[in-house]
C-alpha cells in the first residue's frame, strides 16, 4: 500500500520542478532592460569542455541597457565572443580587448508581442507539468484503494492534491503576467 503522505510529497515536488524550471526559462527571456540571466544557457569551448559562461567570466549589469562579460584569462575573449554570437541572444558582443559589452537595444512592439506570447507558452508549458503531477499522484491513490486504502482517506488525499495543484497554477498565472508586464513596459 502506498503512503499518502510521500505520494502528496513526490506530486508537490514534481510541481516545484516545473516551477523552478518556468522560473528559469521566464528568465531567459530578454524584456528590453539588461538581465545578467538571459546569458545563462550560454555554453563556451574551455579547454575542450562546453562549459556555461558564467564559469569562465564575470557577468554584471553596469547600466539598464548593457552587459559586461569580463573573462578571468584574456584568451577566453575570443571564445566567448564566438559563443555569444553563435547563441539566440540576438545582440552583436562588443569587443575592446579586455572586456566584452553587450548594448540591449530597446525591443520593437511586434518583439514585444512574439516575447510576451513566448512567456505565455512556458507558461502554458508549466502548467502541463503540474496537471500531470496531479494526474499521476490521483492516478497512485486510487490504485491505493484496491491495496486497501480507505476510500475518505484516499478522497482526503485527492482534495489536497487539488489544493496543492491550484496553488502551483496561480504561482505559474502570477509568474507569466509579471513577465508579460515587465515585457510591455517601454
Amino acid at each position: 500500500m502506498i503512503d499518502k503522505e510521500k505520494n502528496l510529497s513526490d506530486a508537490k515536488a514534481k510541481m516545484e520542478n516545473a516551477m523552478a524550471y518556468l522560473d528559469e526559462t521566464l528568465a531567459r527571456i530578454r524584456a528590453g532592460k539588461a538581465n545578467p540571466r538571459i546569458l545563462d544557457g550560454i555554453r563556451v569551448e574551455y579547454y575542450g569542455t562546453p562549459t556555461p559562461l558564467t564559469n569562465v567570466a564575470n557577468v554584471t549589469t553596469p547600466d539598464a541597457k548593457s552587459i559586461v562579460v569580463q573573462p578571468w584569462e584574456k584568451s577566453m575573449l575570443k571564445e566567448i565572443e564566438k559563443a555569444i554570437l553563435a547563441s539566440e541572444v540576438g545582440i552583436t558582443p562588443e569587443n575592446n580587448g579586455e572586456i566584452i559589452r553587450l548594448g540591449i537595444p530597446p525591443l520593437t512592439e511586434e518583439r514585444r508581442r512574439q516575447l510576451s506570447k513566448q512567456a505565455k507558452q512556458e507558461g502554458e508549458d508549466a502548467k502541463i507539468g503540474i496537471r500531470n503531477a496531479r494526474r499521476d499522484a490521483i492516478d497512485a491513490l486510487k490504485k491505493a484503494i484496491k491495496d486497501g486504502m480507505p476510500e475518505d482517506v484516499e478522497k482526503d488525499a485527492e482534495a489536497e492534491v487539488q489544493k496543492i495543484h491550484d496553488k502551483f497554477i496561480k504561482m505559474v498565472d502570477d509568474a507569466v503576467i509579471a513577465k508579460d508586464k515587465e515585457i510591455m513596459t517601454v
